[in-house]
């Protein structure tokens, strides 16, 4: 979808005319102006329904008599006061989903803010565009039947301001960061036969054009170095590892960077502990860690983001060959430690741990971030709503928990504690890869914790339960892969370490 910016006309000529109206306000200038054009139509629609404002709330008029437009289309703000960006946001998503749902390809729309409001014209719509890209996203390119019905989409928003110019610049940046969202949903919607480790490498590369710095380390490489554990993740697959190292440097020349790792398993079949078959659909999507940093990257560098960042992703498929890891074989990671594997199905951790590794000897960040659809124990007890956040930094977690509420992609705080240590006590080794059936969430941070330096500042955010949607979809998330991580790794860079 086409998003643009003008200043607002007498009457709009084509698609649908839409105005956002506060609760409670009445029909401010706008929607009067589209009322007067639709001679009256509106305020006499009003009376005969329950509109009042309410956030989400729509009222529609089809085929207004005396204009060419579709349908002049009511949206509600909810109350002034508690108007903020991510209301509008949602807004913006839901003003497409409704669009969408009618057929429509072109819609202006204009906003009659309420008087007294903290926010600006121009930053509002921009906001609302922000929303309206997220939720026009979709992923239909294997389709080849019945393309009339999910191809066809709203083509183009214009959003109409008397504050064009700067709602063009608050929607600069926010664009770049909707872009890295789609590239996340891209990478987790891709089937594993078109998306494997090789493959996504590729498109990764492919954003040098942004001004990244991408490197790519191969098997050879990696096991001339010692990547014991990632190395032996993917050796039961017929597709090579990779690692892939993304830099983004703008900030101070020789400043340390800030640090983002994702956990890429390209498709997780469980290894030679073969997941159920119900349990191994989806498994697509066990790279959304990746797809994270991989689309945070993106939008950091597309905005030209004044930090430097380096962003390092763990790129294996799991899959249950004669050459694969078996229960009980011993694997000795980067960072020398022996690690004895009882699950070949608790794969994740043991990438993340070289990637981690690796990451820390090299770059000596700042902090370390690392994102992974790591558990189903994060599943059952966060649920789909929230992220599990795990940190041996007070300040982190609190700045990674406020970037969560102020962009909706929410972390809760879960505990670190030795005690748990003795659960993953290996008889044999330094540390084995499952801790049993209880704390699953906690002890996989553990065993990640083993794998931090001392000092480092580091957070693990286990993404098992938000990375995909299985169910009822969100308003700005239309598809199956969410993009999840993207919102919060930016919006934590602008607003703590630029």
């Amino acid at each position: 979808m086409e998003i643009s910016f003008a200043a607002p006309l007498a009457r709009v000529q084509t698609g649908s005319w839409v105005v956002a109206v506060a609760e409670g306000a009445g029909l401010g200038p706008a929607a009067q102006k589209a009322d007067k054009a639709a001679g009256g139509a509106l305020s006499r629609a009003l009376k005969f329904s329950r509109f009042t404002g309410k956030s989400g709330q729509m009222l529609e008029v089809l085929a207004p008599a005396g204009l060419s437009v579709s349908r002049i289309l009511l949206a509600g703000l909810g109350k002034g006061e508690a108007l903020d960006t991510k209301g509008l946001e949602v807004l913006g998503a839901k003003i497409v989903q409704r669009l969408d749902a009618a057929g429509e390809s072109a819609a202006t729309l204009e906003l009659d803010l309420p008087k007294g409001m903290g926010l600006k014209s121009g930053h509002a719509m921009a906001h609302l565009a922000f929303g309206a890209k997220l939720r026009s996203y979709h992923f239909d390119k294997y389709r080849t039947r019945n393309l009339d019905e999910y191809k066809k989409h709203l083509a183009n928003l214009t959003l109409a301001t008397g504050d064009a110019a700067a709602a063009r610049r608050g929607w600069a940046e926010l664009a770049a960061v909707a872009a890295g969202v789609a590239m996340a949903r891209d990478l987790v919607n891709e089937p594993p036969n078109i998306l494997y480790p090789e493959e996504f490498a590729r498109r990764v590369k492919a954003l040098s054009k942004l001004g990244l710095k991408v490197e790519v380390l191969g098997e050879a490489e990696m096991k001339k170095q010692g990547f014991g554990a990632l190395l032996g993740v993917g050796q039961g697959s017929a597709r090579d590892s990779q690692l892939v190292v993304m830099q983004w440097n703008g900030g101070k020349k020789k400043g340390a960077p800030v640090a983002f790792v994702g956990k890429g398993v390209c498709f997780d079949s469980g290894g030679l502990s073969l997941k159920p078959g119900a349990g191994m659909m989806g498994m697509k999507g066990d790279m959304g860690g990746a797809a994270a940093v991989t689309g945070a990257m993106m939008a950091l560098a597309a905005r030209k983001a004044r930090v430097n960042v380096v962003g390092v992703i763990g790129l294996v498929e799991n899959m249950p060959d004669g050459g694969a890891i078996r229960p009980d074989d011993v694997l000795t990671s980067l960072s020398g430690q022996t690690i004895e594997v009882l699950n070949t199905d608790a794969e994740g951790r043991l990438v993340l741990a070289d990637a981690l590794t690796y990451t820390q000897r090299r770059f000596k960040p700042r902090f370390v971030i690392d994102l992974a659809t790591l558990t189903g124990a994060i599943v059952q007890t966060l649920g789909f709503e929230h992220a599990g956040v795990f940190s041996n930094d007070d300040k982190l977690a609190e700045r990674l928990t406020q970037s969560g509420r102020e962009t909706g992609e929410r972390v809760w705080r879960l505990p670190l504690d030795p005690a748990y240590d003795k659960m993953i006590r290996s008889k044999i080794a330094d540390v084995k890869n499952i801790g049993g059936a209880n704390s699953g969430a906690i002890t996989a941070a553990q065993f990640l914790k083993r794998f931090i330096d001392d000092g480092q500042a580091w957070a693990h955010l286990d993404i098992a339960g938000v990375a995909w949607q299985d169910g009822e979809q969100k308003p700005m998330i239309p598809s199956w892969g969410t993009g999840w991580g993207v919102r919060l790794l930016d919006h934590l860079v602008r607003e703590h370490y630029e």
